[in-house]
């Protein structure tokens, strides 16, 4: 009755020599969480082990953590390259974040620039607001658009210069 037992664990122990994984959402970068702790809008990722040759384009924000050769135009809306990113061709985006590598020998246009600290970025700029970051690589051109009218014809250009050029 007195005597004391010796508490036995309920929790399942993992078995020897077997390594569990589990699956993680992408590290999203934190410019890109709300104060709520939530991702401002749905994001598709191009995860690290991805390698893309060709067009991307779309009308949603796009994380890219893996490889891309070629153009991507997200219209109206936020690229990120994230660290793991590395992408050769133009860029199209409303907003770009750019952590990772970009060579974009090809124009690379946007309402808003960012190039974080690590990234390194070659290519000639169209935008309106850049951002660079000290620690950051960067060589090319900027051109300062005067307005939005003039962001949002180059975005449109380089959108149907890609598609004139698809269907050729």
């Amino acid at each position: 009755m007195w005597r004391n037992k010796q508490s036995q664990s309920t929790a399942p122990s993992a078995p020897s020599g077997r390594v569990v994984e589990t699956l993680s959402a992408p590290k999203v970068p934190a410019s890109d969480v709300s104060p709520t702790g939530r991702v401002a809008q749905a994001t598709s990722w191009l995860g690290p082990t991805l390698r893309v040759k060709g067009e991307i384009s779309g009308n949603e924000d796009l994380l890219v953590d893996g490889k891309v050769e070629g153009p991507i135009s997200v219209g109206e809306h936020r690229l990120t390259v994230g660290h793991n990113g590395q992408v050769s061709g133009g860029l199209a985006a409303r907003e770009i974040i750019i952590y990772g590598k970009v060579d974009g020998h090809h124009n690379v246009v946007s309402e808003s620039i960012e190039i974080k600290k690590g990234a390194s970025m070659i290519g000639d700029l169209t935008t309106q607001r850049i951002v660079i970051e000290d620690g950051a690589d960067f060589k090319g051109s900027i051109e300062i658009a005067k307005g939005t009218k003039e962001v949002d014809s180059k975005l449109d250009n380089s959108f149907l210069v890609r598609t004139a050029s698809k269907s050729a």
